[in-house]
């Protein structure tokens, strides 16, 4: 059964969210964001504030802790394989169904003997309907915010691999005529002239759907966490539907995260291109 209205999107950094009882928390960095009862709570009205039908996460322990903020009872988790403390998810709202493909194993970009390595892509298909939405949910190596592509130092030459395993990944969804998202934290300030972005757009044409706009959670500067849309859902796209879920300040005292939710809404059943909005300061979706 697929909702009659548009389908809501968004993307949402969780910022380290563990379960502070689980087996994980005592390995975990002693500087991490260590959470309440309470403010498992708060993020879990905000999520319900949200209100969004498909959620990409990152930074979330295991499928039993996104449960907390996204109630089994109203969604779906899936997660990555891997065996990091912070994995890629995805909330899907019921019934909505889906299944997990094999996780992007290549964003991995780092040899298999480095003492760190990098998280995994999580690819799943999401049936809406007449045509299947293919999402990947990911969370890229951070410190090259908008450095040039030429940038020999530590974590570009990293980004840059891992813009290629994008790039093949992209070229298989084209060559298949499938509809595609790729959404999450890029730690990339990307913009449609973006060097990085267009190695992306070379291998087929996307839609960056915070193209334009200033983020009201990051100091109004450009985003890091992005929705793209590539084939037949370039066309769903709700015109003017991106979103920035904000904290209230009064429930900035609890322990929520440093990443605000962005979203936008999908209408699969569109069949026409919209116009890209016009630059300016994004409003913001904060919780009344």
């Amino acid at each position: 059964a697929f909702p009659a209205r548009p389908l809501k999107l968004a993307t949402w950094n969780m910022e380290w969210l563990m379960a502070e009882d689980g087996p994980l928390a005592t390995t975990a960095p002693p500087d991490r964001p260590h959470r309440t009862a309470a403010d498992f709570e708060k993020l879990a009205a905000y999520a319900h504030h949200l209100d969004a039908d498909l959620v990409g996460l990152q930074e979330v322990d295991a499928a039993a802790t996104a449960e907390r903020i996204f109630p089994a009872r109203t969604y779906q988790i899936f997660m990555t394989d891997d065996a990091l403390l912070q994995h890629p998810a995805l909330a899907i709202r019921k019934p909505l169904r889906a299944h997990k493909n094999a996780d992007l194993v290549e964003l991995d970009v780092t040899p298999a003997t480095a003492a760190h390595q990098l998280r995994r892509g999580l690819d799943v298909t999401v049936e809406t309907g007449t045509t299947p939405l293919r999402i990947l949910v990911l969370h890229l190596k951070t410190g090259c915010w908008d450095n040039p592509v030429a940038e020999r130092h530590h974590s570009c030459p990293i980004l840059l691999q891992q813009f290629g395993v994008l790039q093949n990944w992209i070229s298989a969804r084209a060559a298949a005529h499938e509809a595609f998202v790729i959404l999450g934290d890029f730690n990339r300030r990307m913009t449609v002239y973006d060097p990085f972005f267009l190695l992306l757009n070379h291998a087929a044409p996307l839609s960056l759907t915070t193209a334009g706009w200033a983020s009201p959670c990051e100091n109004g500067s450009y985003f890091i966490d992005h929705i793209l849309l590539g084939g037949g859902a370039q066309s769903w796209l709700q015109p003017h539907s991106l979103r920035v879920m904000t904290y209230r300040p009064d429930t900035q005292p609890a322990t929520l995260s440093d990443h605000c939710a962005v979203s936008v809404r999908l209408n699969p059943e569109t069949t026409r291109t919209f116009p890209a909005p016009t630059p300016t300061a994004l409003s913001s979706d904060t919780q009344p």
